[in-house]
């Protein structure tokens, strides 16, 4: 494989294929809509592939959260959902599974990741204190300013340049963080955010050392550290694959010792967890504990369900188990990077090495001859979706919103576009399907023209913005 992440099964010992560690039960039908439909569809939507319908998508690679196929087992599960108001048993599986598999003392249920999110900056920060982080994440920092926090990116540099090879280019940079600590003072940090398999960087993991150190550094400051654990166990993988002295121990062992590094993690279980909906967060502190339980009986729900139904925390609990599964994990990343070789092999930009959920297409690369006030990456996605009805998203100047202080654009160093894949959905002929969308909407990258936000709502705009094509006469930037 051309990225340097690990010798994918059989390849040790010549030419030995591999499969995927499960066979399919039940399938859902897909239709290939006309170009004029999906052209229709795109002009409706406001060229947001968020506002097209779900029915004239041929492959969906929105997002990789609340999208993966659920095991025989989970659905079982679901059947035995207990579905008391207080003290549901399922709620003691899944607090039974987040301790045995992440390691932490107490754990509170909640509807989605988002929610985990608003519980923990509500009760953690202070207005006017510093969050630092290796990269924002949208929904994360924009909770973490409603909450009066600053977010300050301390990522390595790494991580704003797509072709890098570094290969754990999520790491926090130290010197930048203990900089900060220096300057504002340790008592004005609320904690520090870390966040495994960092999206926005292109689904670049974090290695065991970096969390080590950054765990002997937050310990001489006296700042905790909270872990968006979302997709954590891919994280793993690649420590597993990638790290000196982790390729004998599983995935789950990895998990473990990486979450012993951290005060606490919240969790969106629609990704590792395999699971369409639920979230939870979990810390060891007894006092936190406490004041997080009375929290979410205001926003989610009782601290014994926390919006889930009991079928859905009996499904997570389930998938817990299935997500930590070396086979599984292997297979996942292991499609994202067939995905990615592909690309790599037609010299198409992509983010490098390629993640565990997803590829970033660098649209910068794609479209050096759009500026970035034009939205390259939301036209990429428009662009793909209309070639193919293959569905990706932003992840560029469109996600990264306005700056709070000044109402300008904020102009991150990424603009990428991201294919992100559903667990256990699609099948590797899908992948070659989304290869050759995507060579195709690169070949016919020079006549390409930007787009224009028509609409923009207050919050999270990538969700609802709205755009119209820049006319063939108008290409200056906005």
């Amino acid at each position: 494989m051309n990225d340097p992440t690990f010798k994918t099964m059989g390849q040790q010992a010549g030419r030995r294929s591999w499969a995927e560690p499960w066979k399919i039960k039940m399938v859902e039908p897909i239709h290939l809509t006309s170009r004029e439909e999906r052209e229709t569809a795109l002009v409706d939507g406001g060229y947001n592939t968020f506002l097209v319908r779900s029915e004239d998508v041929y492959i969906d690679l929105l997002t990789d959260s609340g999208t993966s196929a659920m095991s025989d087992r989970q659905w079982a599960g679901i059947m035995l959902g207990d579905e008391a108001y207080a003290g549901s048993r399922n709620f003691y599986h899944l607090e039974e599974a987040v301790q045995t598999y992440y390691g932490y003392r107490f754990m509170v249920p909640t509807h989605q990741g988002r929610g985990a999110e608003h519980l923990i900056s509500q009760v953690v920060i202070k207005p006017g204190q510093y969050v630092p982080g290796n990269m924002y994440f949208t929904t994360t920092r924009l909770h973490q300013e409603l909450a009066g926090g600053k977010f300050v990116d301390v990522i390595i540099e790494e991580a704003h340049n797509p072709a890098s090879l570094h290969p754990f280019k999520g790491d926090v940079d130290l010197d930048k963080l203990e900089a900060l600590f220096v300057e504002v003072g340790a008592e004005n940090v609320a904690y520090v955010s870390l966040a495994g398999t960092v999206n926005m960087a292109g689904g670049q993991p974090v290695s065991m050392g970096n969390v080590r150190a950054l765990r002997a550094l937050c310990d001489r400051y006296g700042v905790l550290i909270y872990l968006d654990a979302t997709r954590m166990v891919e994280n793993a993988f690649f420590i597993q694959q990638r790290e000196e002295g982790y390729a004998e121990k599983s995935v789950a062992e990895i998990l473990l010792e990486f979450c012993s590094y951290t005060d606490g993690a919240w969790m969106s279980a629609k990704k590792d967890n395999l699971v369409n909906i639920g979230g939870w967060l979990a810390v060891n502190d007894p006092d936190l504990f406490d004041a997080l339980r009375n929290m979410v009986v205001i926003y989610e729900g009782l601290h014994t369900y926390g919006g889930m139904a009991g079928r859905d925390m009996e499904a997570l609990a389930i998938g817990i188990f299935e997500g930590v599964q070396d086979d599984h994990v292997r297979s996942r990343v292991g499609q994202v990077l067939y995905l990615g070789d592909l690309l790599i092999d037609w010299e198409i930009p992509i983010v490098r090495p390629v993640g565990g959920h997803g590829i970033f297409l660098d649209a910068k690369g794609f479209y050096p001859h759009i500026p970035q006030g034009q939205f390259p990456a939301q036209t990429l996605a428009a662009e793909l979706y209309l070639e193919s009805g293959v569905r990706g998203m932003e992840r560029g100047i469109v996600s990264a919103g306005r700056d709070p202080a000044t109402g300008d654009h904020r102009h991150p160093a990424l603009e990428l576009m991201r294919l992100a894949i559903p667990r256990r959905v699609y099948t590797q002929a899908h992948m070659d399907v989304v290869a050759e969308a995507v060579k195709a909407a690169y070949d016919a990258r020079e006549t390409t023209r930007g787009l224009k936000m028509v609409y923009e709502p207050a919050y999270l705009r990538f969700f609802q913005a709205r755009f119209e094509r820049i006319p063939k006469t108008n290409e200056k930037g906005a």
